[in-house]
């Protein structure tokens, strides 16, 4: 692409790519397209964005370009890979002048820069570092800045790398610059401070932008430039400094605005500073060693005493008290029990907090968390006040929750005081017992500090398992507390039953619950809806315990499942509904069958939460598993949800609607236990298995409970729905046996065993496909005994349960193989008595048994030349089954099943699904269950006689090993 002649064009169609106009755009973005692998294009993109006298949003275009064909095409072993005379050319031009005057297009041209320079630097590129350093000394404040934002980002990729070449690369350019980094960075900082208090905010400003950014470097260069930084004497030096100079910002800030971009970019360097010692500390704990004892006096000078008054801000104390966390949590600094094993540098650590967190220390940082920081604010009662759930949401982890104060300092409170127990449980002990009694409803401060000591108690219960006699406290104290109804009292109902809700798994006895069960009911009943949801989610944590008694629980269960109704009627944010929903799931599924007189008008009310939902797909989620849950419950009459039910599924488990990338996990555990509770098959149940065949080629992860699904319709009604579904079913397995895992070849070769099972004559025709498959495999020899025990028991079935088909199977295969019928049977049986020690289940080593005894009587020579084997299997089957009377001395076959018993369902077990019920009917039908196999060798054995006549008989007999014959006639004893 000749340069001069190209200009015009390229500039024409960058134009009418930034149009409006999809006419005019689409033609444009194609025609650049084509010219991504043109020679020279990138050098006519460069020549573009570098005209600063061409339209703002062409020249951001062309920058755009540009980085894009960096990605794909800058590489030399990419496809229609940049010249190296070009790229020579291009990175020349990159560094020839930095004086773009676009912000944007100015961070844009450094960060692909920088790219080139990932790819490049230094081998390709040695001129790029030195350029950068003479350029950001220059005098000119425009070409000052981007120089030094193009050395940042440089900085920022070289130090990413984490090839072992390539961070030996930057530990070299690390060494070479880092005098350099801090000189530039102490020179801008020193402009700052002098210019802060000149009112001049253009200047501060710009000198407190070129900070920041050479600030970036030197954290990037300190954290990862360095093997060992503890011994560059540099590196600790700017370190150490790093505390006087935020002294000295946050000084600063007492004369700048609350409201303007100095103020903004002051508290982001601010912040910057506390980045670079957490990343220091995180990267290189042991080199961090001689900081902690600075670090530590910093932090708590500033967040638990008067020296942060006036000049700390939010961001600021959640950094310090994260480092306070880190320096306490560091498992780098723990020593091991037993001293001598840990090493010097552990130890040194270990006695330098040791000596700072002195009794004194830990009492005024335990008591000043909960009585200043865990006390809630102003802000925070407003909020409760006007937006009651979006408070819960702060409360229990809004998308901001995370990068709040209020979490961060119950996360510090809760590491101290594992760390140092024994040194704060008496102090928090000593605070609580100061509250003991009601507090007067008129004193808001007294309710806030008791509000704050109880959320302490809460969060330690764990560690004050020992000291808190909770059950006398939840007696004495607290439910007293619960049942003061003042509106004021208000944070303290809602703070109690959230610290039971705490203890409830820790020590909480058994007898008490029902004293707790009646005040929950009250509080679902309070007047404040910021209570009744706490509520709620102790409810939840009450039933998910260990402890949980269904018989406790069952005389409030009404109640109970009316007021949260009633509350997830109330409530209109998602996330609650989210969280009753969530609430009311746990509770059907712990009283599972006991909750059908009370689901009614849950049940009428779904339809209109899920169409409500349609734009919320979490709360969608919420509602399935709420589905799942109340379908089990309701077992059988489940049916009555299908006009609801049905569509809810079809519609989550189709992969052409977006809705199923959130709805899919949850919706086919919804259709599972919709068929496995269905009592029988409906047309639209039918016709919801329509979505199966998308569902399997997708292979996903989901794909064990596709074949569970497939499965339950087998059992449900095997006739209807192999005639309607088995041969789109047969090609997904086709497809699936040829790129399957061997995990899952044996699910879907269950599948087919399951339909033999089930419907016998059906089955083999609508498998047809899959079965010469089988036959091969066990001919061949299957190399996985999990797959061969599969075969087989697939196999066993066909031979056993349709003889006819079987027959013509092996005529099939006999063609297949060019080989005779009879050769071909007895290679089979060769084999089957071969692999039979990889079939592990006793119900399929019993059915190897029947069929290979299915085969006889015989005359067939083939059949008995395999005879010996075929006895050698029998007896092996009959050691599995046959189970011997202490009584009578007799033996009896243990999977005989002579009627259907419903079995008592205790407590703690399910009870039985519709399709537990099909399963045992299927049970009564099966041979495996309803033959003797011990009978059945008999017959066989008699039956071959006959055949054969005593003599020929007893000669087949000879061919059996003389001790299988004994064990044999033992088994056939009374025969």
């Amino acid at each position: 692409m000749d340069l001069n002649s190209a200009s015009t064009v390229v500039l024409q169609v960058l134009t009418q790519a930034t149009s409006q106009d999809t006419a005019v755009l689409k033609p444009a973005e194609e025609q650049l397209k084509q010219w991504e692998t043109q020679p020279g294009f990138y050098s006519v993109l460069l020549n573009i964005f570098t005209n600063h006298s061409l339209d703002i949003n062409v020249r951001w275009l062309a920058v755009l370009y540009f980085k894009h064909g960096i990605d794909r095409y800058w590489r030399r072993v990419a496809p229609h890979a940049l010249s190296e005379e070009e790229k020579s050319t291009l990175r020349a031009g990159l560094i020839t002048n930095f004086n773009e005057p676009i912000n944007q297009i100015a961070t844009q041209i450094a960060v692909l820069i920088a790219k080139v320079a990932r790819l490049d630097c230094p081998r390709q590129w040695p001129e790029l570092i030195p350029t950068l350093i003479e350029s950001v000394k220059v005098q000119d404040d425009l070409r000052q800045h981007r120089a030094l934002l193009t050395f940042y980002h440089v900085t920022k990729t070289l130090a990413s790398k984490r090839l072992a070449a390539d961070r030996k690369l930057f530990y070299d350019l690390a060494s070479g610059i880092y005098t350099f980094a801090c000189s530039l960075w102490n020179h801008h900082t020193d402009t700052f401070l002098q210019q802060v208090s000149s009112g001049n905010e253009v200047a501060v400003l710009s000198s407190l932008e070129r900070t920041l950014l050479s600030l970036k470097v030197l954290r990037k260069l300190t954290v990862n430039g360095f093997v060992e930084p503890h011994k560059n004497m540099e590196v600790m030096g700017f370190l150490h400094g790093i505390f006087e100079r935020l002294k000295q910002f946050l000084e600063c800030s007492r004369n700048i605005g609350t409201d303007n971009v100095c103020r903004d970019r002051l508290e982001k360097t601010i912040i910057l500073f506390t980045k670079v010692l957490l990343d220091f500390l995180d990267q290189h704990p042991f080199s961090f060693t001689p900081l902690i004892q600075r670090s530590l006096e910093f932090s708590v000078s500033y967040v638990f005493t008067e020296v942060g008054e006036g000049v700390t801000f939010e961001r600021f104390i959640v950094q310090c008290m994260n480092l306070i966390k880190m320096i306490v949590k560091n498992y780098a600094y723990k020593p091991s029990k037993n001293f001598e094993d840990s090493s010097p540098e552990t130890l040194e650590a270990h006695k330098i907090k040791m000596a700072f967190f002195t009794y004194p220390t830990l009492t005024e940082i335990c008591r000043r968390l909960v009585s200043h920081y865990f006390l809630l604010t102003e802000e925070e009662l407003t909020m409760w006040e006007e937006d009651p759930e979006g408070f819960t949401v702060e409360e229990t982890g809004g998308d901001s929750w995370k990068y709040s104060l209020r979490p961060c300092t119950e996360v510090l409170f809760i590491d101290i005081f594992h760390e140092y127990n024994q040194t704060l449980t008496p102090v928090l002990l000593e605070m609580m017992q100061t509250l003991q009694g009601p507090t007067n409803v008129e004193d808001m401060n007294a309710l806030l500090i008791k509000d704050a000591v109880y959320n302490a108690v809460g969060l330690a219960a764990y560690e004050l398992f020992d000291s808190v006699d909770f059950d006398q406290w939840f007696k004495n104290q607290l439910l007293p507390e619960l049942q003061v109804i003042h509106n004021r009292y208000k944070p303290l109902r809602r703070r109690v039953i959230w610290l039971i809700g705490q203890w409830i798994s820790v020590k909480f006895k058994s007898d008490l619950r029902p004293m707790l069960y009646e005040a929950i009911c009250n509080l679902l009943q309070d007047q404040d809806l910021v209570v009744r949801i706490e509520t709620a989610t102790t409810l939840k944590l009450t039933v998910d315990d260990f402890e949980f008694r269904t018989d406790q629980f069952l005389p409030y269960l009404e109640t109970m499942f009316t007021l949260l109704f009633q509350l997830l009627q109330q409530v209109t944010e998602c996330d609650t509904k989210m969280h009753v929903l969530h609430v009311l799931s746990c509770v059907i599924e712990r009283v599972n069958m006991q909750i059908r007189p009370y689901v009614g008008c849950l049940v009428q009310y779904l339809p209109l939460l899920w169409k409500q939902s349609e734009e919320h797909n979490m709360l969608r989620c919420a509602i399935l598993t709420t589905l799942i849950h109340l379908v089990q419950g309701l077992g059988a009459d489940s049916k009555n949800l299908y006009p609801f039910l049905l569509p809810v599924i079809q519609l989550s488990t189709d992969v052409s609607q977006p809705p199923h990338v959130y709805l899919l996990e949850d919706g086919l555990e919804l259709w599972l236990v919709t068929l496995e509770n269905s009592p029988c098959i409906t047309p639209e149940l039918l016709r919801v298995f329509q979505n199966m065949s998308a569902l399997l080629e997708l292979s996903s992860e989901n794909l064990r409970t596709c074949f569970k699904i497939i499965n339950s319709y087998i059992f449900l009604s095997s006739t209807e729905f192999l005639q309607t579904y088995a041969v789109g079913l047969c090609q997904s397995f086709c497809e699936l046996l040829k790129e399957i895992t061997t995990e899952g070849q044996v699910q879907v070769l269950k599948v087919v065993e399951n339909a033999l099972k089930v419907n016998p004559v059906l089955g083999p025709q609508m498998f047809q496909p899959i079965l010469p498959c089988v036959f091969r495999g066990i001919i061949e020899g299957e190399r996985y005994p999990v797959v061969m025990s599969t075969y087989l028991g697939v196999m066993g079935r066909v031979l056993l349960q349709n003889a006819s088909f079987f027959s013509s199977l092996l005529n099939e295969m006999a063609h297949k193989f060019n080989q005779e019928m009879d050769q071909l049977l007895g290679n089979m049986i060769e084999m089957w008595v071969d692999r039979m020690d990889n079939i592990t289940q006793p119900e399929r080593r019993k059915l190897s048994a029947l069929a290979l005894l299915s085969l006889l009587p015989s005359d067939n020579s083939v059949i008995q030349d395999k005879f010996c084997g075929i006895i050698n299997i029998s007896v092996e089957g009959l050691h599995d089954v046959m189970t011997e009377d202490p009584e009578t001395r007799t033996y009896k076959d243990c999977m005989l099943m002579s009627h259907l018993e419903e079995p008592k369902v205790t407590e703690d077990e399910e009870p039985l699904t519709e399709q537990d019920k099909r399963k045992k009917m299927l049970a009564l039908k099966d041979p495996v269950h309803m033959v003797s196999l011990q009978q059945f060798v008999y017959e066989k054995l008699k039956a071959q006689q006959e055949v054969l006549g005593e003599q020929g008989f007893q000669s087949l007999m000879e061919t059996v090993d003389t001790e299988i014959v004994t064990q044999l006639q033992e088994f056939l004893q009374g025969f």
